[in-house]
């Protein structure tokens, strides 16, 4: 199976899943990234929201590349208001000549309203299959000009005049994806968006017995088929140029595993595979700050069910071998040791795009 392939720029790294802060960037800096990734073959650069905003990279991207897809990877909704999301979405969609691409999540209850200073009116499924609603209304009155009647539970969008209305653009289809690990957001996703940007959590084999049926249900319950719908995989990678370097890239993996493992919003997974217990231990070290013992309760048996291990030269067969009957896209979200190697990440990147 050919893939389409993506990567990201600003995401965290070990030390930032450690507890141990990030990096910083400039302008100089993105816009070069966004020329490389576009000149290596990749169909597309997402930036994530992990202690930065997500849109403002893609703007900076725009410019300095012609052909790629951007994305939000993902921007959480619930802390802008639809009208917020949509006009920065319109925009970035008209800056970049109709590659914009907006990925959107909820994050959970607690930092919604501890760490964004936000509202939590509701359930987040039912409140984000409403957010999605809104938005393509308003979009709708964006291109067409017409009186709005968006009236909601959550969310009420009845008044647009042509002052404030950024008017109609050349592509005024956004695509939208939501990040999903349960199945009440990838049945939504199935139903109402054009993607699905699937979390890492997600194992391959959780991925395909409960994910993908609860996509193809939303999709089959819209008209529409599972193949209509851009399943995006990130798979963990522990992956590295010899094998001591990939005895390392899994240490370093496993802290990142943990970091999300003790999620409780994404305990579904570790229930599936029998480590709800693990899940349990992960979230009350996270509470007492000891991240960096956190690693110690992922297995390396947990590992192979999470990540594509190996080395690099392993990588293109083991991503075919385990993805090629789950994902339409593949965001590959490689060490920096292997970035360095351009030649490498070409090669890769065109063997992907092979059936």
């Amino acid at each position: 199976m050919a893939f389409r392939v993506e990567t990201v720029i600003l995401g965290p790294d070990t030390d930032q899943y450690a507890g141990d802060g990030q990096g910083r960037t400039d302008i100089a800096s993105i816009a070069a990234a966004a020329r490389r990734t576009e000149e290596l073959g990749f169909d597309g650069l997402t930036a994530p929201e992990a202690g930065h905003d997500p849109f403002l990279p893609l703007v900076v991207a725009a410019e300095h590349t012609q052909r790629i897809r951007l994305g939000t990877n993902v921007a959480i909704a619930f802390p802008r208001s639809p009208m917020v999301t949509a006009q920065v979405a319109w925009d970035l969609q008209q800056l970049s000549g109709g590659r914009f691409q907006l990925g959107l999540g909820t994050q959970v209850k607690g930092h919604v309203e501890r760490r964004y200073a936000s509202s939590w009116t509701g359930p987040p499924g039912p409140r984000l299959r409403e957010y999605v609603l809104c938005l393509k209304a308003i979009f709708e009155t964006f291109q067409k000009g017409e009186k709005p009647g968006f009236d909601g539970e959550h969310y009420r969008f009845t008044l647009m005049n042509p002052f404030f209305n950024p008017g109609p653009i050349e592509h005024p289809h956004v695509p939208i994806h939501l990040a999903a690990v349960n199945t009440y957001m990838a049945r939504l996703a199935g139903e109402l968006c054009d993607g699905l940007r699937l979390h890492p959590i997600a194992t391959f084999r959780y991925t395909r017995e409960v994910v993908l049926p609860a996509v193809r249900a939303g999709a089959e319950a819209a008209g529409r088929k599972l193949a209509d719908v851009d399943v995006i995989g990130a798979p963990f990678l522990a992956i590295a140029k010899d094998e001591p370097g990939v005895e390392a890239a899994r240490q370093a993996l496993k802290q990142h595993i943990a970091f999300y493992a003790s999620t409780r919003t994404y305990h579904a997974v570790l229930k599936f595979h029998g480590w709800l217990d693990v899940g349990n231990e992960l979230h009350r070290m996270s509470r007492e700050g000891r991240w960096r013992e956190m690693p110690g309760q992922i297995s390396d048996e947990m590992l192979e069910e999470w990540a594509i291990v190996g080395t690099r030269d392993e990588l293109v067969a083991r991503l075919k071998e385990r993805c090629s009957d789950l994902f339409s896209t593949l965001l590959l979200d490689l060490a920096p040791a292997l970035r360095r190697d351009e030649d490498w990440i070409a090669e890769t990147v065109e063997a992907l795009h092979q059936a």
